[in-house]
Formats: structure tokens, C-alpha cells, sequence
């Protein structure tokens, strides 16, 4: 975890949250009261968060202190309980949104992920996520990635090259678009990998004969092109494939012998876990365990 970036994402997120206060927490609760919640499970998939949410607490304030009961990438069911937090009750309550907010979509995505990566056992090829997170989650949505199983492509335009259509069209074609990459590469200060998107087999052949490239990006291409420009490159680059790949066929792109395929649907379209965070009570202490949830 980058602590010094998810402090700033918790401080920018409370900052819109709460603004000049949870004036109902202020109302209605004692400053000094104290309180317990449990984070419960309503849906079963992956769990992702849970370290963020130890962050949360801590930042909202010091003094709350979680129990954690499970942790990332752990299979969860409904009834499940995450963790305990113990605390001064208005800062659990001012907490409360920005966990479950985080913890659901973040479970959802690393849930999603998992469940591609048991598609693609058995074979060499790795599910990668893309650009298309939502804006100001990008760390957390590629954190949860991983933590169901994925691997990370960039994070962003600043840490490796990726020339696509638009790219060729404006410099003038592949050639030229290679050839301007490699020679900006060189005089960088910091690593910059280059690769290249190709729309079909002759675009394939134009990369081939010019080289330079990391990898080689297969948009849009059927199973039996993605064999034959698979054969075509014979290793020489890392292959990715993308476009029209979906959980029902995912499979059969795989066994084309590609190393990555990128998924946006991974962080774009995915559906968030159902969690809640339960104040409790006396009740909950004494009710018998059968009428404790009724």
C-alpha cells in the first residue's frame, strides 16, 4: 500500500463526505460515547479492502481500533464477519460510508477477477486490467485487481508507451511511430517499455519488419487470426490480445497462445459486493445466536 497516496485519496474523500461536519452523528451521539460495529458479508465472492479500511479507521482517528477476522483475497460468504471496529461512535459513524463505498467495489472487482483468472487455468495467459477506472480510484480498482489474481498493466500515460490507432494515424503510420518511440525512449531518464497496437495481419507484418516495440497489442482479432499472429511473432515480443473477449469466450482466445489478455470489464462494468457495517448493541450481546439477526 502507498500510505502516502491513500492517506491523500481518504483526506480528499472525507473532505467531500463530510465537509464542515456529520451533523447528524454531532446532534444525536455524545462526543465521548463509545460504540462497536461489525463489517458484515451479505455476498459471497472475494474480499478486497480490508487494508484500506484499517486506514481509514486509523486516519478518521487513532483511536478506533479494528479486530480483522479476514483478509484480502479471502472467500467470503453471506453471514461473514470482516472485522470489529471499537471506538468513539461518532468517528465509526463518519467512517462508516467511505469503507463500505471502497471495501464493495473493490471486493467486486477483485471478485470479477478471480473469477476470469479460474477461466484461464490451465493455460500460460495472464488477465490484465486498463485505463478505464473511475477517476480518483485508480490505485484501489488495480489494487483490487491484483488482489483477485490479476497483473496490472500501466497505471497511467507516464509509465510506459502504448502506441494505438490514433497514435499511428497522427504520426504518420507504424513505421514512423516506432521509429519516434524508440528514439524518445533513449533519451529518457527512466525505463519506458513501448508497445504497439495492430488492428490485423498486415499491420502485424509492418511492427515485424520494423521491431523496436515490447509488445505487440492484437485488437479485435478472431481466434483463427489470433492463432496466425501468434505463429507470426513466435515469442519474439510479449503478445496481448483485447476487444470482444468476455468471460463466455475468454477461454478459447487463451488457448491461442497470446501471454496477456486485458479485460476492461474488470473495473469498468463490474457489479460491487454487498456489505454492511452494524452498530451493536446489548441486544446482540444477549439474544440467543438463532434471533441475534432476525
Amino acid at each position: 500500500m502507498d500510505k502516502e497516496l491513500i492517506d491523500e485519496f481518504i483526506l480528499n474523500a472525507l473532505k467531500e463526505d463530510v465537509g464542515d461536519g456529520d451533523h447528524t452523528s454531532l446532534a444525536t451521539i455524545p462526543a465521548d460515547a463509545k460504540g462497536k460495529a461489525k463489517l458484515l458479508v451479505k455476498d459471497k465472492g472475494i474480499l478486497a479492502g480490508v487494508e484500506l479500511a484499517e486506514e481509514i479507521f486509523h486516519v478518521i482517528d487513532p483511536g478506533l481500533s479494528a479486530l480483522v477476522y479476514m483478509r484480502d483475497g479471502a472467500a467470503i460468504k453471506p453471514g461473514d464477519i470482516v472485522l470489529e471496529v471499537e471506538g468513539r461512535s461518532q468517528s465509526i459513524l463518519k467512517a462508516e460510508r467511505l469503507v463500505l463505498n471502497c471495501m464493495q467495489r473493490m471486493s467486486g472487482i477483485a471478485t470479477k477477477t478471480h473469477n476470469i483468472v479460474e477461466l484461464l487455468k490451465g493455460t500460460r495467459t495472464k488477465v490484465l486490467d486498463i485505463r478505464k477506472t473511475t477517476p480518483g480510484m485508480r490505485y484501489l480498482e488495480k489494487w483490487a485487481v491484483r488482489i483477485g489474481g490479476g497483473v496490472n498493466h500501466r497505471f497511467g500515460l507516464y509509465d510506459m508507451i502504448l502506441i494505438k490507432d490514433n497514435h499511428v494515424d497522427y504520426a504518420g503510420g507504424i513505421k514512423q511511430a516506432i521509429e519516434k518511440a524508440v528514439a524518445y525512449v533513449k533519451n529518457m531518464t527512466k525505463p519506458l517499455a513501448i508497445e504497439i497496437e495492430v488492428r490485423n495481419l498486415d499491420e502485424l507484418n509492418q511492427v515485424l519488419q520494423t521491431g523496436g516495440v515490447d509488445r505487440i497489442l492484437l485488437d479485435n482479432f478472431n481466434c483463427e487470426n489470433l492463432r496466425i499472429a501468434v505463429a507470426m511473432i513466435g515469442g519474439r515480443f510479449i503478445t496481448e490480445a483485447s476487444g470482444g473477449i468476455t468471460a463466455h469466450n475468454i477461454r478459447e482466445y487463451a488457448e491461442c497462445g497470446v501471454d496477456y489478455i486485458s479485460v476492461g470489464a474488470l473495473t469498468h462494468s463490474v457489479k460491487s459486493l454487498d456489505l454492511s457495517l452494524k452498530a451493536e448493541t446489548r441486544s446482540d450481546i444477549f439474544l440467543p445466536t438463532e434471533l441475534a439477526g432476525y
